[in-house]
């Protein structure tokens, strides 16, 4: 995956909170056997902490000064986005978002920017307080994605993903693919307290799949506010990636990894195979019409 070395990246999407506090909160998942279930069960959740029971409230991150302006000052230019990882959130994030900004007018829509927040350890939300342990997820209370990049050195060392920049660019993805959800009316449907193959609470999360595959359809092709777009090149390496790392968390790896058996009445985001077949259903038509996972 890369990014044109001379776009200026727009900072303003992506709020850095690393070396944040939390002024009198606590998070209530830390490590150890609480860190694992919260994660078995939130991982990629489309929605925020409070849902999963980790807090019943959360304050704002109060960011120090040595960590406010991290990203401000590093990431200007996508040659930042191809040598840094926190500049190529930066990056993706723009380009999801201009897709996304493009795409709603065509349909008659008006697209609502939603911005990243990068965080280390924990971070006070809408949703609640949350530590890394749930791993990215996105508020719908207030419209924004949380991102501990961590995860990306535990998707490849703790759940056997390849890793690699398109396995990250398809995370940030299908986060958004939960935005463009909540902006449409349809992330509610996961919200009934159903689990299981078929349930809404899947079909919810199988959509953001098909969602991220869409983006990444139009990505090279995707101007941004130059005319031009950010990124250049997306190869089938980049595709085998991405397509890896939805395997990784789907709901029977991640259950036979750490429990030992698969238990699909309990799933909440889809097989392996649901995930990587809807996520190669957006990328191949490009059309997010075709990403109906209620039918």
């Amino acid at each position: 995956m890369q990014f044109d070395d001379d776009a200026d990246l727009d900072t303003s999407e992506v709020q850095d909170a690393r070396g944040s506090r939390i002024p009198g909160g606590k998070a209530t998942v830390g490590g150890g056997v609480a860190g694992l279930i919260a994660l078995l069960l939130g991982l990629f959740f489309g929605v925020g902490p409070d849902q999963l029971g980790l807090t019943e409230g959360g304050e704002e991150p109060t960011a120090q000064p040595s960590s406010l302006a991290e990203v401000q000052r590093s990431c200007r230019t996508g040659k930042d986005a191809n040598a840094r990882d926190d500049c190529r959130t930066v990056a993706v994030v723009n380009s999801v978002q201009d897709y996304w900004r493009q795409e709603f007018p065509r349909r008659q829509g008006r697209y609502t920017a939603a911005p990243t927040v990068v965080y280390s350890a924990r971070v006070g939300t809408a949703c609640g307080t949350a530590s890394s342990a749930v791993g990215p997820f996105y508020c719908p209370g207030d419209r924004k994605v949380y991102l501990d990049l961590g995860f990306f050195d535990e998707l490849r060392t703790k759940f056997g993903s390849s890793g690699g920049p398109f396995a990250q660019a398809y995370v940030v993805a299908h986060e958004y693919g939960h935005h463009v959800q909540n902006l449409m009316g349809t992330l509610g449907c996961s919200q009934d307290g159903r689990t299981g193959r078929n349930s809404n609470a899947v079909r919810v999360e199988l959509q953001a799949d098909c969602y991220a595959g869409v983006w990444a359809h139009h990505a090279t092709r995707t101007p941004d506010e130059s005319g031009k777009p950010l990124v250049t090149r997306l190869t089938q390496a980049d595709i085998r990636d991405g397509m890896d790392a939805a395997a990784a968390v789907g709901d029977d790896r991640i259950q036979e990894r750490f429990q030992g058996r698969v238990t699909p009445e309990s799933w909440t985001h889809g097989s392996a195979e649901q995930r990587q077949n809807w996520f190669r259903q957006g990328l191949r038509t490009g059309d997010m019409a075709q990403c109906d996972t209620f039918r």
